[in-house]
């Protein structure tokens, strides 16, 4: 079994940890977490996963095969500023937001083999949608390995790290819009006088079963969207009062937006990087 080091112990990491002990993929004493400065947050994974907390960066890195780089992108440039001496050949995985592969292996100074991941949240329950890049020193197998890794908290899908603002757009921020569509679904169930609980069911019932449709059946949206709308019927009434309040713009809008967001917050460490880099 591989060994790995998560460096960073929030909720994404806890996911991680907890997607590779329910696979199978790794043991518990394989895996260890270290973090900035919050013990109690390493003991709090010890009980909870049996993980092994470690503060000696000789040990930590000595007795891993792959890195995970899963703190704040804040706190990127001065965490593998403390480590960088330590990392070697491990495979290094990082699940921070904005870096891209190049600005991460410019703070290592080298260039190791690097995979960016884009989890979401819903790697919590094993279920997200996770884009991710490999550069180009990664090998045929470390990028399986990688592959692996990620699928025991969703689906896996590599991409050109060009396509990844794109992939953060709809993956990484998607939950977040549709929890925003419930919510508004939910206030207008309350409206037309359905009980709370009972329009929650509801809703997420729905929700599910359109997901599924869309899942098992060879039909385009288009097309299933056309077969329970009658001309005249409660759907059309429906649908025409979403084109009215330009409903698919909005949504484009939407993504678009989180696209540039990401390609800015991108440029940003870019810039600092070379920023750092002039004054240097």
């Amino acid at each position: 079994m591989k060994k790995i080091g998560f460096i960073g112990a929030g909720s994404m990491a806890e996911a991680m940890v907890n997607g590779l002990l329910q696979s199978g993929l790794t043991a518990p004493g394989h895996i260890y977490m270290t973090n900035r400065s919050n013990d109690s947050r390493l003991e709090e994974l010890q009980d909870t996963y049996g993980v092994k907390p470690c503060r000696d960066k000789e040990e930590f890195f000595s007795n891993t095969d792959i890195i995970v780089l899963a703190f704040k992108p804040k706190d990127a440039a001065e965490s593998i500023e403390n480590i960088r001496e330590y990392v070697k050949d491990q495979l290094v995985i990082s699940v921070i937001a904005g870096l891209t592969i190049h600005t991460i292996q410019h703070y290592f100074g080298r260039k190791l083999t690097i995979i960016r991941a884009m989890p979401n949240t819903s790697a919590a329950i094993q279920q997200s949608a996770t884009g991710f890049s490999a550069s180009p020193e990664a090998s045929e197998a470390e990028i399986r390995m990688a592959k692996e890794l990620l699928e025991t908290i969703g689906e896996a899908t590599l991409f050109e790290e060009k396509h990844l603002d794109a992939v953060t757009a709809i993956a990484g921020s998607g939950p977040a819009y549709v929890y925003r569509y419930v919510e508004a679904m939910e206030k207008a169930a309350l409206q037309v006088g359905l009980p709370e609980e009972t329009a929650k069911e509801l809703i997420l019932q729905t929700m599910a079963g359109a997901t599924e449709m869309l899942r098992k059946s060879s039909k385009r949206p288009e097309r299933l969207r056309k077969e329970i709308t009658s001309p005249g019927g409660t759907t059309e009434a429906g649908l025409r009062a979403l084109n009215e309040r330009r409903f698919e713009e909005a949504i484009i809008h939407c993504i678009t937006e989180t696209a540039a967001r990401s390609a800015e917050i991108k440029e940003q460490f870019a810039g600092s990087v070379l920023q750092k880099t002039d004054q240097s």
